[in-house]
């Protein structure tokens, strides 16, 4: 938890610096497209879900949840070991190679799967830097051949509460810069998620996406996160619009807030636990958001990623919940075409 006067001080700057920043950065309005035929191609936004909510004690396997849902494309979650789970059963796969990818990808989509994005986490402050870098290029290379347009950073460092902020940027900075120019000839995209203390801190992605200066960094826009880190939700709405054309990938949830906490400042993860609840229950206006989207020029992905499935104890449960969420976005995008 921070101390109030930390999240006032930080809360009420974005405005500030979203100004002094945003008018030294090209914002990309349009999701990349991969060189071989991947998701992306689709004239519009589309639902997809995080595979790990598939596999984690609801559906046998990741195509069998989609088959159950109505949809087909899934982020899939890259291990640092480039493992990966298996599209058709309860097993990892591991992408290291080339050819294990193109394999994968083949068994995936005779499945019925499509990788709409690629997950992966770096931690920029710990390790040493090559390995980082080696780590984010192989990925945008798996993220091409497994037909994904996109691959979705964590904003996430451990020693992002002792350095400074400079420090950070620089950091962030030198390693997907790195990254980006090992994949020079690659149209593959870079979200960075606003997640956790320093994603969620508009300044910080900004400064990122400036120093790094490439149309091939974005963000991927978790919806909610912003909420999460203590924003009134009015404002939650502001931030939102400043970063859409920026937007590369999404991730998708809610929370449910009693009324008078809505249009104040809370500590960041406020009682996350016991309010997060299912896309058609939370504070976060999604038509709005989905709104605001397109009138970026978004066309990726809405990723669903509700967390309020811990919550619920039966599978029958969970599976129902996650059901309502696809039928909930999947109306949204009915009613803004």
């Amino acid at each position: 938890m921070y101390p109030a006067c930390f999240i006032l001080g930080n809360l009420f700057s974005y405005t500030v610096l979203a100004v002094l920043c945003i008018s030294a950065v090209v914002p990309v309005h349009t999701t990349a497209q991969a060189q071989e035929p991947a998701v992306s191609a689709s004239p519009g936004m589309f639902v997809s879900i995080r595979e790990s909510l598939l596999t984690d004690n609801t559906f046998t396997s990741t195509s069998e949840g989609l088959k159950y849902l109505g949809i087909d494309a899934v982020e899939l979650s890259l291990d640092r070991d480039l493992s990966v789970h298996a599209p058709d059963a309860e097993a990892r796969v591991v992408l290291d190679s080339d050819d294990a990818a193109r394999a994968y990808r083949a068994r995936a989509e005779q499945a019925g799967v499509k990788v709409c994005a690629v997950l992966t986490a770096c931690d920029f402050s710990a390790g040493d830097m090559e390995s980082n870098i080696a780590f984010i290029t192989r990925a945008i290379e798996l993220a091409e051949l497994l037909g994904a347009p996109t691959v979705r950073i964590d904003s996430a460092m451990s020693r992002e509460r002792e350095l400074d902020f400079e420090t950070r940027v620089n950091l962030f900075s030198e390693g997907l810069g790195g990254a980006l120019n090992r994949t020079k000839d690659s149209t593959i995209t870079l979200g960075i998620e606003n997640h956790g203390f320093q994603g969620n801190n508009l300044a910080f992605l900004l400064n990122v996406f400036k120093a790094v200066n490439s149309e091939r960094l974005g963000s991927t826009l978790d919806l909610c996160n912003f909420y999460w880190r203590g924003y009134p939700l009015s404002e939650v709405y502001g931030i939102l619009r400043l970063l859409a054309p920026y937007a590369k990938h999404t991730h998708v949830k809610n929370i449910n807030y009693p009324e008078e906490q809505r249009e104040v400042i809370r500590e960041a993860g406020w009682e996350y636990g016991k309010y997060a609840c299912p896309l058609d229950e939370g504070d976060i206006d999604l038509t709005k958001v989905v709104g605001i989207l397109k009138e970026a020029g978004y066309t990726g992905d809405l990723c669903i990623e509700d967390e309020s499935l811990g919550k619920y104890a039966a599978n029958e449960e969970r599976i129902a919940v996650l059901k309502r969420d696809v039928l909930h976005m999947q109306n949204i995008l009915s009613r803004l075409k």
